[in-house]
């Protein structure tokens, strides 16, 4: 066969193989995910596609003779799983690795909002090998992934279901306030009551957890109808 022939049936290879990886990029990217699956699916979608490229490429070299037996060894032998552990220890590796590891145990998603290093900003994008913030001056901030994977981070956006139910209440000063505080924290166990201010009347808070947002709504109310109740019990209010 011509070099020429083979040079054009490399050209096919090579754009069957683009074509099937945009088209498989394509159909994932359809559907509406949550950011935890967004986050698992951007990162799996580049190694996806880097992953067909790859094996494209070495496919089509193939067909040219010089280099058949080198494309062939790779695809044929263990030699694809020594290249890997070669460059395992290398940077570029490390944060492609440290990539697949964000992915799943996902410290960050997209849309979260993190502190790293004390600069805010919102995960954009993470990449094969960085992952992209926005700070709030709209600068991009860009880290590598294997940083990211291995220094500490605050996410302000993955937070505990848990909710805390929050009420005020205000007692005349005039009153043994330290007794009111008292009897408040009866109305809950580990309820945690206290006074946040002094200015004319005394605002005592009282604070509840509750598993869950709704929950939390459905125990604040139950809390001042219950701490009315207890305190015109008391006299405090007449």
């Amino acid at each position: 066969m011509p070099l020429w022939h083979r040079l054009i049936v490399f050209g096919v290879v090579l754009l069957i193989t683009l074509v099937i990886a945009r088209l498989i990029d394509r159909r994932i990217a359809r559907r509406q995910l949550t950011p935890e699956a967004m986050t698992r699916y951007r990162i799996l979608r580049r190694s996806v596609t880097a992953t067909i490229v790859a094996f494209g490429v070495l496919s089509a070299l193939l067909v040219i003779p010089q280099v058949r037996a080198v494309a062939g060894g790779l695809l044929a032998s263990t030699a694809v799983v020594g290249i890997i552990v070669g460059f395992a220890s290398q940077r570029t590796l490390g944060n492609f690795v440290a990539g697949l590891l964000i992915a799943f145990t996902q410290p960050v998603r997209l849309g979260d909002e993190v502190v790293v290093e004390e600069t805010e900003g919102v995960v954009e994008e993470i990449g094969l090998i960085y992952t992209f913030v926005r700070i709030r001056n709209g600068d991009r901030l860009v880290i590598p992934n294997e940083k990211l994977a291995s220094d500490t981070i605050r996410n302000s956006t993955i937070r505990s279901r848990e909710k805390v139910a929050e009420i005020t209440l205000q007692v005349p000063l005039g009153r043994d306030v330290g007794a009111v505080v008292d009897r408040l924290r009866t109305l809950r166990e580990g309820a945690e009551v206290f006074i946040s201010d002094l200015a004319g009347n005394a605002t005592i808070v009282v604070r509840a957890r509750a598993e869950n947002e709704p929950a939390a709504e459905r125990l604040e109310q139950a809390l001042r109808l219950e701490a009315y109740d207890l305190l015109r019990g008391e006299g405090v209010y007449a």
